[in-house]
């Protein structure tokens, strides 16, 4: 841990989202130990991970941009909502342009621009829409540290990074499991679910260097991370864990989820 505290914030942030990753790799390995997995089971998963990305965007995002901006002087809501808005906006516009499949989605209803990807292409492309903004706000919670204000810590950094993580593990489940059941080979389909969390150390590094080179974007990249992470949850996350029936338990995982995201922000930030 010593060693960790003496790195800079670009680093510390490339590390903490190589853990994010290899979460999501590990919750794609379980298509070689398990059978099947209960299209309930993952949707509870979804739901679950929805839950901690809810809360991650207000406790370790948005609250603390609303604190950095009251402490250099400016109007406390202004940084939060132009972020917040602008962070929709852009995942919305990303969310038009590249092709992707919701997991429940036949291959008729891909969104964005037209291609002739295959269905796992398309899969794995519309979970790593969830991870852009999930290393994008490590990658700030880091440079936010880096910059010495006093509402952003290390251990709430690090606690962002360990939500992030649990919740990247049903994420590589619900890859993975759909992709074996279609016929895909267990270690392809692995492959393909890993890969979906390979772009959170590029946004992560990404982040962190734009927040250290203009200090007073911070409070507006901390509302822009969660105004992204709330697009993904409201556009894709939520409602493919409802859309089977199951509402009542995936809607439970959303609140386990956020309790416990919400505990760990609070009791290590």
């Amino acid at each position: 841990m010593d060693w960790f505290m003496e790195q800079n914030a670009v680093f510390q942030a490339f590390l903490a989202t190589l853990f994010t990753w290899g979460v999501t790799a590990l919750g794609a390995a379980l298509v070689f130990t398990a059978r099947d997995i209960s299209k309930r089971t993952l949707d509870v998963m979804l739901g679950f991970a929805g839950g901690v990305m809810m809360a991650a965007s207000y406790w370790s995002l948005l609250a603390p941009a609303i604190e950095m901006s009251r402490s250099m002087g400016m109007f406390a809501f202004v940084p939060a909502a132009v972020g917040f808005v602008l962070g929709a906006a852009f995942l919305r516009l990303v969310d038009m342009i590249l092709p992707h499949l919701h997991l429940n989605a036949p291959l008729s209803e891909a969104e964005g621009i037209k291609t002739s990807w295959r269905r796992s292409t398309l899969l794995v492309t519309a979970i790593t829409l969830h991870n852009i903004p999930e290393g994008l706000a490590v990658g700030v919670a880091f440079g936010a540290v880096a910059a010495g204000l006093d509402s952003a810590t290390l251990a709430g950094a690090v606690s962002l990074a360990l939500g992030i993580g649990i919740q990247n593990f049903p994420e590589g489940t619900a890859v993975s499991v759909p992709l074996r059941r279609e016929g895909m080979s267990r270690m392809k389909a692995f492959l393909y679910g890993q890969a979906s969390g390979m772009v959170e150390p590029v946004a992560a590094v990404l982040g962190a260097t734009a927040v250290l080179l203009a200090r007073p974007l911070l409070p507006y990249a901390l509302a822009f991370a969660a105004g992204a992470m709330i697009f993904v949850v409201v556009e894709e996350v939520i409602p493919e864990s409802q859309s089977s029936g199951n509402g009542d338990l995936a809607t439970m995982g959303v609140v386990s989820g956020f309790t416990i995201m919400m505990i760990l922000d609070v009791a290590l930030g």
